[in-house]
């Protein structure tokens, strides 16, 4: 019998079951204690109804009925009764839903997220201990995938390095420029792959950070190694991840610097979100291709090429960055030529 109620439909039909049962019977008594009185018993034959007057011992009327003895409060009661319990079951039946709604949140930002609590009817403990099980395989999955890339780090840097050391060997001057450049683009690729599926597994907790100080703190050192950089704006601190926000940045100046020259950070304050801009006039990107270059090792031809440097995953980072931030990344235009990336964050 236990079992049976411990299901969401058991305890639903239960309450609604029992809430119906007992505004029956407050109904019936009731009716039963204030109801209209019964008829007066028929007279023998042959006598005249008159002759059954009240205290005659026949028959004694019922007192007046007082005025809530009416089916006021019993139609009231059932109500408010049925309201309640249909409160109650619609609790029931989202409470579950929350429940894992919640979970599914958190876990988004945190993988390392406590596990839900396996508690309540069947169906939630079920979907619980599934959603759990679900939590570990992806913790496990990460994990591994973690160890797979410290293993794959190891073991291609060390015949890489062999390999540069062994290109000292080669007379051919030409030749061995063009392979020891082979080897640093293959090792460039290395570090950029293994640092975005570092960004892609890492996770922080929101923090208020000045973003006026970091800009600025990311122009000063560029304008140190002696780069043309410049700020414009204000912005109010605000509440981020940091190590996103300032990955996002680094790689939109980077790109910024590596194919134009120059770079302009623009802060844009309002009561609802900020917008970054990073301004240059380089060579821009063709409008039918700025969605492509966010693209995992995408390559662009022409001047934004592996000429210029990179291997074509800072703007992933940085999108993705931005993303984790609950804000959005897009290219624009220069006005009189060039490329403008504009990050929105939200104030929330």
């Amino acid at each position: 019998m236990r079992g049976r109620f411990d299901t969401l439909f058991g305890r639903l039909f239960g309450v609604l079951l029992i809430a119906i049962v007992l505004a029956h019977l407050l109904a019936f008594f009731w009716f039963r204690l204030y109801g209209p009185p019964p008829p007066p018993p028929r007279p023998p034959a042959g006598e005249f109804s008159g002759q059954l007057q009240p205290g005659n011992g026949r028959f004694q009327p019922r007192p007046p009925r007082p005025w809530f003895g009416g089916p006021i409060v019993p139609l009231t009661f059932q109500f408010i009764s049925l309201i309640i319990a249909a409160w109650y079951g619609a609790k029931l039946l989202t409470r579950p839903i929350q429940r894992l709604s919640d979970a599914a949140e958190r876990l988004s930002e945190d993988l390392d997220s406590p596990p839900l609590d396996e508690s309540g009817p069947r169906e939630a403990r079920q979907a619980a201990h599934t959603f759990n099980l679900m939590q570990r395989r992806i913790q496990e999955q990460v994990k591994q995938r973690g160890r797979m890339l410290g293993a794959v780090s190891h073991d291609l840097r060390t015949p890489l390095s062999r390999l540069k050391l062994r290109l000292e060997q080669i007379e051919d001057n030409k030749l061995q420029g063009q392979m020891s450049q082979d080897l640093d683009d293959m090792i460039s690729m290395l570090d950029a792959t293994l640092s975005y599926l570092h960004e892609q597994r890492t996770s922080e907790a929101l923090q208020w950070m000045d973003v006026q100080a970091l800009v600025e703190s990311l122009c000063e050192n560029a304008q140190d190694q002696g780069a043309d950089v410049q700020t414009s704006g204000h912005c109010a601190p605000l509440q981020v991840q940091p190590m996103a926000l300032r990955s996002c940045l680094n790689n939109l100046l980077d790109n910024a610097l590596r194919y134009a020259g120059h770079a302009r950070i623009s802060l844009q304050d309002s009561r609802e979100q900020v917008l970054i801009r990073v301004i240059d006039h380089g060579p821009g990107i063709a409008e039918d291709q700025r969605e492509a270059v966010f693209e995992p090792f995408y390559r662009l031809e022409g001047s934004r090429n592996r000429n210029s440097g990179g291997v074509g995953l800072g703007m992933t980072i940085a999108r993705e960055a931005a993303e984790r931030l609950g804000g959005q990344l897009h290219l624009e235009e220069t006005p009189g030529g060039g490329l403008t990336t504009v990050v929105r964050l939200p104030r929330v």
